[in-house]
């Protein structure tokens, strides 16, 4: 397997990250397709992840108040477990990192908790809901070289 993780600068990249997206969060988990895109994607630095070539994942990093915003992490289900997603969020650090910002927030899904938490990630706050799935807001502090 050869993985590589891309920024998306060119309209096919991120026609390939969106239908990640919907292929992950639309067709399996059921969120209603009018909510998947939203006016932050256009603020939004995208990546993009390919196995040999093909999209496999993608995530996207906002900024707030000097905080990186990570969120719309997807991976498909043939490259899970593969460390990709792992690798998804240590590339939405550095860049956060580069960007001058000190912490990576995200809303994470309740089902993943675990999987952030391995990461360095901690919760806070209460449990809401968002898309109709359970999620958790859940933070890391990264350190600027």
């Amino acid at each position: 397997m050869s993985a590589e993780i891309v920024p998306v600068v060119s309209a096919a990249d991120r026609e390939h990250a969106y239908a990640v997206r919907f292929a992950v969060f639309v067709r399996e988990q059921g969120v209603p397709p009018e909510i998947e895109l939203d006016a932050a994607d256009a603020a939004a630095d995208h990546l993009l992840a390919r196995i040999d070539g093909r999209p496999a994942g993608t995530v996207r990093l906002l900024r707030r108040d000097g905080t990186g915003v990570l969120g719309r992490l997807a991976v498909l289900a043939e490259a899970r477990g593969t460390g990709l997603g792992a690798a998804l969020v240590r590339a939405v650090e550095d860049r956060a990192r580069a960007a001058g910002l000190t912490a990576v927030e995200l809303h994470a899904q309740v089902a993943a908790r675990g999987f952030y938490e391995r990461l360095g990630y901690e919760a806070f706050g209460a449990e809401d809901e968002e898309a109709g799935i359970p999620h958790i807001w859940m933070r890391r502090r990264i350190e600027n070289d």
